[in-house]
């Protein structure tokens, strides 16, 4: 790969790109690759598989870093880390195992559906009720569930995971430390294969942006996590949710 011949302004869009979506990311425990591919493919006119190729290559350097600024802000739970960490990537396999038979795209506008009411509910609940901090139950299936729509989908893990965990009453920063640093390896489980055959040669261009972006981003957003207080969270997840759900479920219906 020639460094020389990259051009730095061609790069500046989506290093800028690659900033927002981790800051938020890493912040509340979701986003990336929605706002990422949405603004490939909706501002910058960048083809849909194209754009899903270089989120999907960068989500494996931005995860890294920002589960590691995670556990460095002290956001890990290391319980839960655990307990998401093996069904989320035994879902992940399953996932990537039946992309090829499932159509997932019939099955994307429900699950869209399904999570715009979860923000709604966490946006009026953070607005209404202070967030009584208690130890989630639901965890296995949860990250089985998770793992296995972030593969057959093409994204799902965080506005999932998250979200569900905090309608079970988990700490907010907790749970999106602990959601980011297990996403790096549901990342590599699913992603190992197609980096293999995709080439260190792509990382040139419009991905070297979103990577440069992504990675400057990640100890911001994890430094963010740490000092929203949890009220603030619930409102700021259940807004970007409910947003970035709605467009999703929009886009997939073709309306």
């Amino acid at each position: 790969m020639d460094f020389a011949s990259i051009d730095l302004a061609a790069l500046l869009p989506f290093i800028a790109v690659g900033f927002a979506a981790q800051l938020v990311d890493g912040a509340l425990g979701m986003a990336f690759g929605v706002i990422s591919n949405t603004l490939l493919v909706g501002v910058m006119g960048v083809p849909p598989a194209l754009a899903s190729q270089r989120v999907h290559l960068v989500e494996c350097f931005t995860t890294a870093t920002s589960g590691i600024s995670h556990l460095l802000h002290g956001n890990i739970d290391k319980r839960l880390f655990f307990r998401l960490l093996i069904p989320g990537m035994i879902g992940g396999i399953l996932g990537a195992y039946v992309l090829t038979s499932l159509d997932a795209g019939v099955v994307k506008p429900f699950v869209l559906a399904y999570l715009t009411a979860i923000g709604i509910y966490l946006l009026v609940r953070g607005l209404l009720y202070p967030p009584k901090i208690k130890e989630a139950k639901l965890i296995a299936p949860l990250g089985l569930f998770g793992g296995f729509l972030d593969a057959a989908g093409g994204g799902g893990w965080g506005p999932v995971v998250t979200s569900n965990l905090l309608i079970q009453g988990a700490d907010p920063r907790k749970v999106v430390g602990t959601v980011n640093s297990v996403e790096f390896f549901l990342t590599l489980t699913v992603s190992a294969a197609f980096i293999w055959h995709l080439g260190v040669a792509d990382v040139a261009g419009a991905t070297l942006g979103l990577l440069i972006g992504g990675i400057a981003a990640a100890p911001l957003g994890a430094w963010a996590a740490k000092h929203f207080p949890p009220k603030q969270m619930l409102i700021l997840v259940g807004f970007v949710l409910s947003l970035t759900s709605a467009y999703g479920a929009y886009k997939a219906l073709g309306l």
